[in-house]
């Protein structure tokens, strides 16, 4: 499955995914499939810097939907979904990662 071009406006902010950047997303080959479970999930940075989730999925019962997230919202979807197409320090110029 690969990102669909999607249009929200979210709490007066429009998100599309044709101008956002791809960042990462669980769109691969696990053996049977590339949809995982029938759902898959895409992070996406738009042009201002702001995140958000498109959400897709197969099963009739439900549909697909934008979904804005906060910056620590964003890098923890990043670090879980599977497939990394821009690395951390270029996804996330803004974050500053200290040693614990």
């Amino acid at each position: 499955m690969q990102p669909l071009d999607m249009d929200w406006v979210v709490a007066g902010k429009r998100y599309r995914t044709n101008t956002a950047t791809l960042i990462a997303h669980d769109a691969y080959w696990n053996g049977y499939s590339c949809e995982q479970g029938g759902r898959n999930t895409f992070l996406f940075r738009t042009p201002n810097g702001n995140f958000f989730a498109q959400y897709q999925t197969l099963l009739p019962v439900e549909t697909g939907k934008i979904a804005p997230l906060e910056i620590d919202e964003a890098v923890s979807l990043y670090h879980s979904l599977y497939k990394k197409e821009v690395p951390f320090k270029v996804a996330f110029p803004d974050v500053k990662v200290k040693d614990a």
